[in-house]
């Protein structure tokens, strides 16, 4: 294909259309600078895995916008070492942590707007600010926002190539309705997200298991930029097998599912394999903690799939799925209904309804230290009988939303080959989450790092080419 080098001529290239993208082109166009964003998809589909996202996480010593209380740099720090288990840069981390204050009064300067503090099962109203209208309502007014400034958008333009010689990006190629085009701006951001779309790359990650994975975000992301950055001796971090993986609704559409598609009842079910058996604490912390670590459980099961087992009494702690749950009147007809050994699943109920003691303590949104006894492994919260009529299921698949191998930045989000810095690229979102988050998953972290990162990124670009 002959490449057609583009007449236009932009000071900086931001390629990737979500949160961190955005949140460059506009701070680097506020510099004064003259920004163009190359995204993958289509209109309709821009925004990455952002459009699926409600909220981000905010540390604020007071209460603010919708945020109630305080949550301080110390508790937010150890909230996110809890969930890597010690797996981060410290210091990359209480950086986004300290600047994420910062973000909200930005967000709303630029269009963004919160909806009113959440209480009841997603137990965030003092940590966690939502966005009015969800992740798609943000994505709007940023596009709006980045418009205004004069930034331009090239939708359908896949980045096939960064040429890097002597530590400088020299030009880069992209593809747009089946035409090449090559530029050469003075400055590149690379905000294009993970590899997770391309599950040829997930299989060679983790073996053939991870064909039977869902991915949750967009099909765009398929580490196109990534792979042709690392492959040219870019400094990498993270593990390739490492990503933000949930336990999602099993009937879930392959790609593009978003948050609908997760569930929330695993804390007040019991969640059992293929083989209609136990295999993880289901009350090992409050959700919105731990939810992330379930797509690496159901991963390792037989057929990657779990199946979540409640009674009516649960049905209404939890949010509501987008798809109803298998419903039956015995535990054995739910059972033949999801396709579990009857007697076995009946068997595994009844050693756990036997385990329970004390349920008087129940406390939904918050650790109540009702557990069982006896049992392994234990459920050491929200351990109730299962025996109230009618029993409901979920099947659980492992659902991706994005992986953690990426380009390895410093303070100043900038990028480097062999420990010395690209004079004139920079990362910001998921494709360099993995300078922080080694492993695990703190609920609206990601938003939170696209945002401080997307805003270093853009003014880091705009000050090198001013």
């Amino acid at each position: 294909m002959k490449i057609i080098r583009a007449s236009e001529s932009y000071e900086i290239v931001v390629i990737g259309g979500g949160n961190a993208a955005l949140c460059s082109a506009i701070s680097a166009a506020e510099a004064g600078a003259r920004v163009l964003i190359l995204e993958a998809a289509p209109k309709a589909y821009r925004g990455g895995n952002s459009r699926h996202t409600r909220n981000f996480r905010c540390m604020h010593s007071e209460p603010i916008g919708p945020l109630i209380e305080s949550y301080s740099e110390d508790e937010y720090f150890n909230d996110l070492m809890k969930v890597t288990n010690g797996k981060t840069d410290q210091g990359l981390a209480r950086m986004v942590i300290r600047q994420s204050e910062k973000c909200m009064p930005w967000m709303e300067r630029h269009g963004v707007r919160f909806q009113p503090s959440l209480s009841g099962t997603l137990s965030l109203a003092r940590t966690n600010a939502f966005f009015l209208g969800g992740g798609k309502a943000l994505i709007n007014a940023y596009y709006r926002t980045a418009e205004n400034l004069g930034v331009d958008v090239k939708y359908d333009a896949s980045v096939t190539h960064l040429e890097i010689d002597d530590g400088e990006v020299i030009y880069l190629d992209y593809i747009q309705h089946e035409q090449s085009y090559r530029l050469s701006p003075k400055a590149v951001v690379v905000a294009s997200g993970g590899f997770q779309a391309d599950t040829d790359w997930l299989a060679r990650a983790w073996g053939p298991a991870a064909k039977n994975f869902l991915i949750r975000g967009t099909p765009y992301n398929r580490g196109v930029v990534l792979d042709d950055l690392l492959r040219q001796g870019l400094e990498q971090v993270g593990d390739p097998t490492q990503c933000h993986a949930v336990a999602i609704d099993g009937r879930s559409p392959k790609y593009d599912g978003g948050i609908v598609t997760r569930l929330d009842c695993v804390p007040f079910s019991i969640v059992v394999n293929k083989n209609a058996e136990r295999f993880y604490d289901e009350g090992e912390d409050v959700w919105p903690k731990r939810y992330a670590i379930w797509g690496r459980l159901v991963a390792a099961q037989p057929e990657q799939i779990g199946y979540a087992i409640i009674d009516a009494k649960s049905l209404e702690l939890f949010m509501p799925s987008v798809f109803p749950p298998i419903k039956a009147d015995t535990i054995e007809d739910l059972a033949l209904k999801m396709d579990l050994p009857a007697q076995k699943l009946r068997a595994t109920v009844d050693k756990f309804n036997a385990s329970c003691g004390d349920t008087t303590g129940f406390r939904p949104t918050e650790l109540d230290g009702v557990s069982t006894s006896g049992l392994k492994p234990p459920k050491t919260n929200w351990a109730r009988p299962i025996i109230e009529a009618p029993f409901y299921g979920y099947s659980l698949r492992t659902g991706v939303t994005f992986t953690y191998l990426g380009l390895k930045v410093d303070e100043n989000a900038q990028c480097s080959v062999g420990n010395r810095p690209v004079s004139n690229l920079w990362a910001a979102g998921e494709t360099m989450a993995g300078s922080i988050l080694g492993q695990g998953y703190l609920a609206g972290f990601g938003m939170t790092i696209g945002t401080v990162f997307g805003r270093i990124a853009g003014k880091e670009a705009a000050k090198y080419v001013n």
